[in-house]
């Protein structure tokens, strides 16, 4: 399965989600990545075409099982090796682009600048100071920040960045986001600069199979495995085929990978 977590182009889960035909061609068609390399190019470069309608779905699944290495670190903290999902976060996803004025950097007053990166660097630390209020399972990531032009003596008139934001409710994460995106405007307005956001990901949370879920648990517990139940922070495609088949997911942590 391709394509699950959208770090190339600006879209999740296209394996998945045309096992069942849930991927529509005409999303991805015009989708392209950094470099400007188009998403039906990627696909041709590794020998496959973009099919013209969405995939006939699969009836023969019964049940889908996800293993996965913990991408984090509370197994490992914790001295635990197993982790049992009972949940996997909502997400959402934006690309954010202000646009200011780039001006001469040693003629330009500091009063008469629109200056992007100020106006990002507000952004980005009022909005950490708010999630860390908030506190778990809310998580907050600006990961992806181009400054324009780039260059030390100009002003940045146009940066764009990324956000990336997770939470185990879906209301909490609506209001928190939505909040977000009317902080960002106000301090555009303020700074009179422009802004458009794009909500490009907007993933709720989605719950494991309670049958399987408490089959692993009792598994662990007769091998007297040291295990815990725990939600997962990251999206994987046990959120595509929970909804639609019996799914479970766990986590081994880190540790083990060195092990035989």
């Amino acid at each position: 399965m391709a394509e699950e977590e959208g770090s190339r182009f600006p879209y999740v889960f296209w394996g998945s989600k045309n096992i069942f035909g849930l991927a529509n061609p005409d999303d991805v068609r015009n989708i392209c990545d950094a470099k400007g390399n188009s998403f039906v190019d990627a696909m041709k470069a590794c020998g496959f075409t973009l099919p013209n309608a969405p995939l006939t779905p699969r009836q023969d699944i019964k049940a889908f099982v996800e293993l996965h290495i913990e991408q984090g670190c509370v197994l490992e903290s914790n001295g635990q090796s197993i982790g049992v999902v009972n949940a996997i976060v909502g997400q959402r996803r934006y690309t954010v682009t202000l646009n200011g004025e780039s001006n001469h950097a040693g003629t330009t007053p500091m009063g008469y600048r629109r200056d992007t990166v100020y106006a990002f660097s507000r952004i980005c630390h009022q909005s950490v100071e708010k999630a860390k209020k908030m506190g778990d399972p809310l998580v907050l990531t600006f990961g992806k920040v181009e400054p324009r032009p780039n260059t030390v003596n100009v002003v940045p008139g146009k940066t764009t960045f990324t956000i990336d934001c997770r939470h185990t409710d879906a209301a909490v994460l609506r209001d928190f986001t939505q909040q977000l995106e009317n902080d960002m405007r106000a301090i555009c307005d303020e700074m009179d600069i422009g802004i458009d956001i794009d909500l490009w990901m907007d993933e709720e949370p989605v719950p494991m199979n309670k049958d399987l879920v408490t089959t692993l648990t009792e598994l662990c517990e007769s091998e007297k495995l040291n295990y815990r139940v725990m939600h997962s922070g990251a999206g994987h495609d046990a959120q595509i085929f929970a909804p639609r088949v019996p799914t479970l997911h766990d986590f081994h942590s880190q540790h083990q990978r060195d092990q035989p």
